[in-house]
């Protein structure tokens, strides 16, 4: 029986835009990816936004919203939003499927 390599894991880093209204992953290789605020707000998993979401009071959007603060912590980012929402953990892989190229 072989053994495969070990996959190198690709640990994007983070730009947040000038107008804070969205956030670039940008690869080792150089590729860009982005997000907006309102998707990543959006597509929040934290606890009380799918608590929200079951109980059907979860905004179905949130225009204007800004990114105020990114905490890096390795496998993902805690962002905190204009809305004082800062909660949500966000996977870096769970960015990269959220991100249009």
């Amino acid at each position: 029986m072989s053994m495969l390599p070990p996959l190198a894991v690709e640990r994007p880093s983070c730009e947040v835009s000038a107008d804070l209204a969205s956030i670039s992953l940008i690869a080792n290789g150089g590729s860009r990816a982005t997000v907006t605020a309102e998707k990543l707000r959006l597509s929040c998993k934290c606890a009380h936004c799918t608590r929200a979401r079951f109980d059907e009071r979860f905004p179905d959007g949130f225009p204007g919203i800004a990114i105020v603060e990114v905490a890096d912590l390795g496998y993902g980012l805690n962002i905190s939003f204009s809305d004082g929402h800062n909660r949500g953990i966000y996977p870096k892989s769970y960015l990269a499927n959220l991100a249009e190229p």
